[in-house]
């Protein structure tokens, strides 16, 4: 009888027991869809080359020829995750500069030249997206590592313009693919640190006259102080390089960024 009645008390404490250590996720793992906002204040170093009417452009630097300077940019990020393994994820980056300075040296832009003595104003939009699949092929309560698929679209335009030669401007529009990978680790249950990188490169061997070549890194650091709402901080690296026919870019941004996210 004593046997009979340890046994029927000792069944549901295991139970019991087994129930609550089935999951114990980490402050903000429980969510469907997560949406981030930032303001990020990257560094530039922008490089274009355009060629018209078979005129080969001048390689200006955006920073030292043109001045354009550092500032701040909003950042949108939407995450939706139909399995706890699984997640579609949108970024969207819309980048912009705009300045006027006087040149020091001649520069011929989109087959247009450009002398010392009258300023130039300056105008750059770039907007990078971001589409991608996540599979984290790890996952734990307190961190996991995932595979990430990516198309990274970027769209560039930039107008020159001064009192002589007018307004000119080139545009460069691509969607590029990209392969990588993500971790995540808590360090209190509310806490956790986060790397990502992904990276594309179109050899040249395929076609020397279209090359491009992708690289995005993002380390940042989480506090959640619900599972609904967060705060994050961390620091990015933008790194887009295209050549098509005679034109081409080499355009790196990288910085720190502050942002929050809520969940549902």
């Amino acid at each position: 009888m004593l046997l009979c009645l340890a046994a029927g008390v000792a069944t549901p404490a295991r139970a019991q027991y087994g129930a609550r250590g089935l999951s114990d996720r980490a402050t903000g793992e429980t969510y469907k869809i997560e949406v981030g906002g930032y303001l990020w204040n990257p560094t530039p170093n922008i490089l274009i080359t355009s060629e018209s009417l078979g005129i080969i452009g001048s390689e200006i630097d955006f920073v030292e020829d043109l001045g354009i300077e550092k500032s701040t940019f909003k950042q949108l990020k939407v995450v939706l995750r139909p399995g706890t393994k699984h997640k579609f994820r949108f970024e969207y980056t819309p980048i912009r500069y705009s300045t006027v300075a006087t040149l020091r040296r001649p520069i011929i832009f989109n087959g247009q030249r450009y002398d010392i003595p009258l300023p130039v104003q300056t105008d750059l939009k770039w907007n990078a997206y971001r589409f991608g699949y996540e599979w984290d092929f790890i996952y734990r309560d307190r961190g996991f590592a995932g595979l990430l698929l990516e198309l990274k679209y970027t769209d560039v335009e930039a107008t020159l313009a001064n009192a002589l030669v007018g307004a000119e401007f080139i545009s460069a529009r691509a969607p590029i693919p990209a392969i990588g990978g993500i971790g995540r680790v808590y360090v209190a249950p509310n806490i956790s640190i986060t790397g990502e990188f992904s990276a594309f490169k179109l050899p040249e061997s395929i076609d020397e006259n279209y090359r491009a070549r992708f690289i995005d890194f993002d380390l940042y650091g989480s506090v959640n102080f619900t599972d609904n709402f967060g705060a994050q901080a961390g620091y990015r690296s933008f790194d887009v390089f295209y050549h098509v026919d005679e034109d081409e870019g080499d355009l790196v941004i990288k910085g720190l960024y502050l942002g929050g996210v809520v969940r549902f």
